[in-house]
């Protein structure tokens, strides 16, 4: 009955159908905020037991849905590849972090998707998909963008690593050259878009560079830093942590504000898990920044950026829309894939045939907790060098060893052993060879939509 009532309607009138305690409501389809940090770790925030003060995200933690179990890839191009496509990062032949353009030209991304059903998108900060002007977001989908093309910046003067791609900040494709700390500058940017938008619906991704290393926080920022805090680098985290917590506060209330947030979803995540990197501008134009080791905290996940264990993959994410989304905390295993279907199941675009995605519409998780239906959840980690699959309560490591040795299997059973202290594939090698067969048909898939230069 729904399908047949949505496809009744014109592209630009589809409404969402959503189902609350077996009842059918109709609302108009959400606009939606989607915000993501940089080598977050999963105890750098308050919520968690972090150090660092985060009350915009306690609050959203309090009001909202807690995704306990989402899954990200290890590191930072993979994962914005999974958002944008829909599918795992390893068949674009993404595994690390690329300056080379990652998605083939004809894409459909969740950019292009959502503006085929009268949607204004927007993208402010990182895009880490394609470092050239004509690679980057304005190119696949995104009616504005700006912020770096690259990866993570310089916190002051917005220079990428020294080296071809260095001067990276840009607006629509143009390069720029501005002044400011990072942080407030994609803050303003992403609110007067807000401000200036139309009556559309709008897709607004806000991935900040934030806690990315190099880090030199205003000197307002670590004042307000925690007395127990000690150390340069530690202090300058901690205030990256809180003052990111405070953009997001700022972008909750310009929704308020412009009377939007009761129909706009709004997703907070991470990249990829917390980052104990160095950090330095030695590879970065000079910026001053403090050298010395991140601290980013993943406890007590075992693993940081990087790895395919908890640690690594498993960040912070919650989601809130009031009066649609259901308040709470849910531990089913969603991963960064499913956001493609799910946002475009909530707007009325109707993939084609040929359109393939490995995610999974988790639109019943968020309106009622009901868990998706059990599917692997599969994971390549930098260089191919490690997979994983996620089944049930269950998790394969599989890691690469030399030629003349059997690669290295670890199974673990996370719904009890989340920290992964405990490998149990020498006392379940039957289960260790199940998973292992589903791994191998999941992995026949990678690379087919490699992009072929």
């Amino acid at each position: 009955m729904i399908d047949r009532w949505i496809r009744g309607l014109g592209r630009l009138s589809v409404v969402a159908v959503l189902v609350f305690g077996g009842r059918e409501t109709i609302a108009a389809p959400p606009n939606v905020v989607f915000i993501m940090a940089d080598d977050l770790g999963w105890a750098d925030v308050a919520f968690h037991g972090g150090n660092a003060p985060t009350p915009n995200l306690d609050r959203l933690a309090a009001e909202g849905l807690e995704l306990a179990q989402h899954y990200v890839a290890p590191v930072c191009s993979p994962t914005r590849a999974a958002l944008m496509t829909g599918r795992f990062w390893s068949r674009m032949g993404v595994t690390t972090p690329t300056n080379e353009r990652a998605l083939p030209w004809e894409t459909t991304t969740v950019a292009t998707a959502l503006r085929s059903v009268g949607y204004g998108t927007c993208l402010i900060g990182k895009w880490h998909l394609g470092s050239l002007p004509d690679e980057g977001p304005n190119r696949f989908g995104f009616d504005h963008a700006y912020g770096s093309l690259a990866g993570g910046v310089s916190p002051w003067n917005h220079r990428y690593k020294k080296g071809p791609f260095t001067h990276t900040w840009h607006r629509n494709g143009e390069l720029v050259e501005e002044t400011g700390h990072v942080t407030p500058l994609l803050t303003d940017e992403a609110i007067g878009w807000l401000e200036s938008r139309g009556d559309a619906p709008f897709f607004l991704y806000v991935p900040y560079t934030a806690v990315h290393l190099p880090l030199k926080e205003p000197q307002e920022w670590l004042d307000r830093v925690p007395d127990s805090i000690e150390g340069e680098v530690a202090q300058h985290y901690a205030a990256s942590v809180m003052h990111l917590d405070h953009s997001v506060g700022r972008i909750l209330a310009a929704l308020d504000r412009l009377g939007l947030r009761d129909n706009t979803l709004v997703v907070f995540t991470s990249d990829n898990g917390g980052s104990t990197a160095e950090n330095n501008d030695l590879k970065y134009p000079d910026d001053n920044c403090p050298n010395g080791r991140l601290v980013g905290n993943n406890d007590p996940l075992r693993g940081e950026k990087g790895s395919l264990y908890e640690g690594g993959t498993r960040v912070p994410t919650l989601v809130s829309w009031p009066g649609h989304v259901k308040p709470g905390r849910v531990d089913a295993p969603v991963q960064i894939a499913d956001w493609m279907p799910t946002l475009c199941g909530l707007a009325g675009f109707r993939p084609t045939d040929d359109l393939r995605w490995d995610g999974t519409d988790i639109s019943g998780l968020l309106t009622e907790h009901r868990p998706p239906a059990e599917r692997p959840l599969y994971a390549v980690g930098p260089g191919g060098r490690s997979r994983s699959l996620r089944l049930g309560d269950w998790k394969l490591v599989v890691t690469r060893t030399p030629a003349d040795r059997p690669d290295q299997h670890e199974l673990f059973h996370i719904a009890e052993d989340a920290s992964e202290a405990t490998d149990l594939s020498a006392a379940e090698p039957e289960r260790v060879e199940r998973l292992l067969e589903v791994l191998h048909q999941v992995a026949a898939r990678d690379g087919d939509a490699a992009v072929t230069r």
